[in-house]
């Protein structure tokens, strides 16, 4: 497991060749090591990696669940949780999709460490964090369906997944597992 900073890509090779850091930089991984499903650049927190396709394939079917701590622009009420929880449409592959029903709560500020490129200050207006569990995971699920209640997300941090959670690990962290789930 890894602690995957915010600006790097959740890859090994970057296609696209830009300058953006890649995961091979944080640890001397074994040959044939791959991300289990992907967290995007701008997104952070806890990134499950294998040498194994079936295991890859396993941790990202729906029997587990990924929890998320997001903050969003905006309060959030019990509103939103509950449109959250219910299911949202956002858009994927270009077509309406409706999300499958999740958990959804408010939380205090979780007091991650900053991340490298600040994300505004106080000047802005009130933000506020809430925890998404989801068991699928579409193309920028979680920040789709904070925007889809009118609240963008201006941090994402997965927490968990299954079992596994991020604990305090250090941001770039390495940890090696012994059980996945």
């Amino acid at each position: 497991m890894i602690h995957k900073p915010w600006g790097m890509i959740s890859q090994f090779v970057n296609p696209a060749k830009r300058k953006k850091k890649l995961l091979g930089e944080l640890h001397d991984f074994p040959e044939g090591t791959m991300a289990i499903g992907r967290l995007d650049v701008p997104s952070e927190g806890l990134l499950l990696l294998t040498t194994d396709g079936k295991v890859s394939a396993e941790i990202r079917s729906h029997k587990y669940e990924k929890e998320y701590y997001v903050q969003v622009d905006g309060v959030i009420t019990q509103k939103e949780i509950e449109q959250l929880q219910t299911g949202v449409e956002i858009g994927f592959n270009g077509k309406k999709y409706i999300t499958k029903p999740g958990k959804a709560f408010i939380i205090e500020d979780p007091k991650f460490p900053l991340r490298s490129m600040k994300i505004r200050d106080e000047r802005h207006g009130p933000t506020s964090w809430v925890s998404i569990i989801i068991t699928e995971g579409k193309f920028r699920q979680v920040r789709k369906m904070t925007a889809a209640v009118g609240l963008p997300t201006l941090r994402l941090i997965r927490v968990r997944i299954g079992e596994i959670t991020l604990g305090d690990l250090e941001i770039c962290g390495v940890k090696e597992v012994d059980t996945l789930m």
